[in-house]
């Protein structure tokens, strides 16, 4: 029988693909979307504000480092998903919201 800790490590993992998966499979879906599609389940999950801040966020990443876009493109998504597990979970950021960088 494994051991509480070992049980724990192997539900994390399990959770951990489970994700993944799941990942894997919601971008193929917005892959085949059509972009009209896509722009209104944008517009109706994050609205119009949260759309546009992303965008100037984007921009603000590649325009500091051209270099690094694939690496920032990846931290963006993450963000995203992160965004959602404190949407889904009840918690605030625990740092003071600042958006000086859009100036």
């Amino acid at each position: 029988m494994a051991s509480g800790r070992a049980r724990e490590l192997e539900l994390d993992r399990q959770s951990k693909r489970r994700k993944r998966d799941l990942a894997i499979q919601f971008i193929r879906r917005i892959r085949g979307m059509e972009r009209d599609r896509l722009h209104a389940l944008i517009l109706e999950e994050a609205g119009e504000e949260l759309a546009q801040f992303f965008l100037a966020y984007a921009s603000d990443l590649i325009d500091r480092e051209p270099q690094r876009a694939a690496e920032n493109a990846s931290s963006l998504l993450l963000i995203g998903y992160l965004i959602r597990a404190f949407e889904a979970e009840g918690k605030t950021p625990a740092l003071p919201l600042q958006d000086s960088w859009l100036q």
